[in-house]
């Protein structure tokens, strides 16, 4: 036991002959170790971003609905009603009446024809 654990702590599993394969597993761990933290960084970045796009599609929700009911208010016939009195046009007294146009019916091939015979 105590003759392991001086060879551990003078790493004499790398320098003896068969060490190769001790060093080949150690390049493996650490690659992976390296592969292991920059997936981890991706994601953390990714999630930074997720949270910034989110607040920002909050802010512009909230613009919109403003945007939407200030239209709402200029398009209410109060509201045009009151600018259009700046201008000195009032509105009409007189409801409009609705007015029909009657066109006449096109003959369909057939209906020609019918005129020839």
């Amino acid at each position: 036991m105590k003759g392991g654990v001086i060879n551990l702590l003078k790493a004499k599993y790398l320098v003896d002959q068969g060490s190769v394969k001790n060093w080949r597993f150690i390049v493996f761990l650490v690659i992976v170790a390296m592969l292991m933290i920059a997936n981890t960084h991706d994601y953390e970045q990714k999630l930074y971003r997720i949270g910034e796009l989110e607040n920002e599609v909050k802010i512009l929700r909230s613009e919109f609905v403003d945007r939407r009911s200030e239209l709402m208010e200029l398009k209410m016939e109060s509201t045009v009603s009151r600018k259009m009195e700046e201008r000195e046009i009032f509105p009409s007294s007189v409801p409009p009446k609705k007015i029909k146009v009657v066109a006449e019916k096109e003959k369909d091939f057939w209906d020609k024809l019918k005129v020839w015979e």
